[in-house]
């Protein structure tokens, strides 16, 4: 019995969709009148944390301190993990699939080496006012001018 068919049955009536919200206003579950639900869960920032529905598909999330997806999982297999900095950049991904990316930051947050498991990487340079002048990447493109350190 879903949470609709129990609440008609204890109330007599219900409306759809039926939703239920808690105290945070995080919509917690929702039911279609031709029985599809799906339910939440939210960790104590609002962020959702949990997801499931009546086909038996799922999903879950972990965020650190920061509110940053650290993980990302779903029934199906698949997931994803992130890493951050303690300026919140991004600095690692990773796939189920094999796949992965890492990135390098300045001390002023721009982005100065990235690379894939593709075997695809960039560098970049900036001034001191954070502009971009130099790019080069692994296919051959140069632009601006390689500073000497």
């Amino acid at each position: 019995m879903t949470l609709a068919q129990a609440y008609k049955k204890q109330f007599g009536q219900v409306s759809y969709p039926f939703e239920v919200f808690d105290s945070n206003g995080n919509q917690t579950y929702h039911e279609t009148s031709y029985g599809y639900w799906s339910k939440r869960e939210y960790d104590v920032n609002g962020n959702e944390t949990y997801f499931e529905n009546n086909d038996g598909y799922w999903s879950k999330i972990e965020y650190d301190v920061n509110g940053n997806e650290t993980y990302y999982e779903t029934s199906n297999g698949y997931w994803c993990k992130r890493k951050y900095d303690a300026n919140g950049n991004r600095v690692y991904y990773e796939e189920s699939n094999g796949y992965w990316a890492r990135r390098e930051y300045d001390s002023k947050g721009n982005e100065t080496f990235n690379e894939d498991s593709n075997g695809l990487w960039a560098r970049r340079e900036y001034d001191a006012k954070g502009n971009q002048t130099y790019y080069e990447n692994s296919n051959g493109l140069i632009k601006g001018q390689k500073r000497d350190k």
